[in-house]
């Protein structure tokens, strides 16, 4: 096996460990966890919550002010751990492309980047748990772990077509035509970026219930005695507790409705490069691209309608935050294959 084909591997299974720590991370996040271990990176001084749970009186004296719960430690933890895990494997693809520089594999410059992203990430979760779950830093934190799986499907992405899983075809399609639909898809994959950091907002704010209607919000089109000046304010300082949120309901509701205006931004850009795509005489593979990512957007839009009208259960939740993740992945993939063509 050669070193390129270990690396590509190994991003493989980076790409599935980012995304299940994503979805731990919201799982975490929606069952009011992220504080279940008040230390980082022990747990109530502990390597693991059973150690924590085994001298709960001293641990409980040793943090004050906390309540020593076993689920909610667990659910952090296990999070952790898979970040840990996660923070390993992309330090072996550092070192390995590091040491094998002429063998088909990314640039320096590329996995430096991917390297100091998981570092940064794991910066934040620390800040995370220091901060007392602050909305900013849980939506960096978010980005954070969405970027680090958008450069992992990036690399093995690439490292598919190098190693020749997939066989690069010639498109019939005008150069000026496809120069455009690379626009759209840059335009698209923003748009689908600024969309997640409000829906990070949005959960980390308990903002979610706050339009317990569709298509309405609050049985309006457009709801009166939003908070606007209130609802997006970053920094509030420190020692403040977010867990449950604070904001007002007014302001709750404008984040909300922002979100769902982001929402129809982000598909209609989404929307308008694939069928950039797919109205011309692409290839086949550039087509399929489009068509998953049209069928992501659809789950993902699916997931977020039937998690209102369910009223909010933590499962649809969940798989909300697990469709933007899939979504990213075909928007990268998307992007990638119009500049393999």
């Amino acid at each position: 096996m050669s070193v390129a084909v270990l690396v590509r591997r190994l991003a493989f299974a980076g790409m599935l460990l980012c995304l299940t720590v994503v979805v731990l991370g919201a799982y975490v996040r929606l069952t009011d966890a992220g504080l279940g271990c008040p230390d980082w990176p022990t747990c109530y001084g502990h390597v693991t919550p059973a150690g924590a749970a085994a001298n709960a009186a001293t641990a409980v004296a040793q943090f004050s002010g906390w309540q020593f719960d076993s689920g909610k430690a667990w659910r952090e933890m296990i999070h952790r751990y898979a970040a840990t895990t996660l923070g390993l494997v992309i330090v072996l693809i550092t070192g390995i492309s590091l040491v094998y520089r002429d063998a088909q594999l990314p640039s320096v410059r590329f996995v430096i980047a991917l390297l100091a992203t998981v570092v940064f990430q794991g910066a934040l979760g620390a800040l995370t748990v220091w901060w007392l779950v602050k909305p900013v830093i849980v939506v960096l934190h978010l980005l954070g772990g969405l970027s680090t799986l958008a450069l992992l499907s990036w690399l093995w992405l690439t490292l598919r077509r190098r190693t020749g899983v997939l066989k690069p075809v010639a498109s019939v399609t005008p150069v000026a035509s496809l120069a455009g639909a690379r626009r759209l898809a840059v335009v698209g994959v923003c748009a689908l970026g600024l969309q997640m950091a409000l829906g990070g907002w949005t959960s980390s704010n308990y903002a979610a219930v706050a339009c317990p209607d569709f298509p309405r919000c609050q049985d309006q089109w457009w709801p009166e005695g939003m908070d606007y000046r209130d609802a997006f304010v970053l920094w509030r300082g420190l020692d403040i507790n977010y867990t449950g949120g604070i904001l007002q309901h007014p302001a709750r509701v404008a984040i909300h409705f922002t979100h769902r205006l982001g929402a129809i931004v982000a598909s209609l850009s989404l929307l308008l490069a694939a069928f950039s795509v797919l109205r011309s005489a692409a290839t086949p593979l550039l087509r399929n691209g489009a068509w998953w990512l049209v069928a992501a957007l659809a789950l993902q839009l699916t997931i977020g309608v039937l998690m209102v009208l369910r009223g909010f259960p933590l499962l649809f939740a969940t798989a909300h935050n697990a469709g933007a993740a899939l979504l990213l992945i075909a928007a990268i993939a998307f992007n990638r294959r119009l500049r393999e063509t």
